[in-house]
């Protein structure tokens, strides 16, 4: 449990928006695509499409934050000796207490709701 605490504090803001993939480069286009409800925060603390089709830099920019997150995530989780998956799962309690009211989060696997 103490290391869970600990991975929880490694998850400052900083590294926050690191996890959720706001990066100077992606951070408007995410929070379009999450605007727009192509995209969502997943309950394994990775983004999700929402929608079926998606235009082919939305999917690039899924599979990149995405890949920044397992990277971050792997990291966190070696240096407190906790699974990978337990990290990721405080992740998405983190990305789910900071997204927008109206954008999606997923509810159930595959099942996406729009936060009030």
């Amino acid at each position: 449990m103490r290391l869970v605490k600990k991975a929880g504090r490694a998850l400052g803001f900083g590294l926050l928006l690191m996890l959720l993939g706001v990066s100077s480069a992606f951070a408007a286009t995410l929070d379009e695509a999450k605007a727009a409800g192509q995209i969502g925060e997943k309950q394994d603390g990775y983004i999700g499409l929402v929608q079926a089709s998606v235009p082919a830099d939305v999917m690039a920019l899924v599979e990149s934050v995405n890949a920044q997150r397992r990277a971050r995530y792997e990291e966190i989780a070696k240096e407190n000796g906790i699974a990978v998956q337990d990290v990721a799962k405080l992740a998405f309690t983190r990305a789910l207490e900071n997204t927008r009211p109206g954008n999606f989060v997923e509810a159930s696997p595959g099942q996406w709701v729009k936060k009030p």
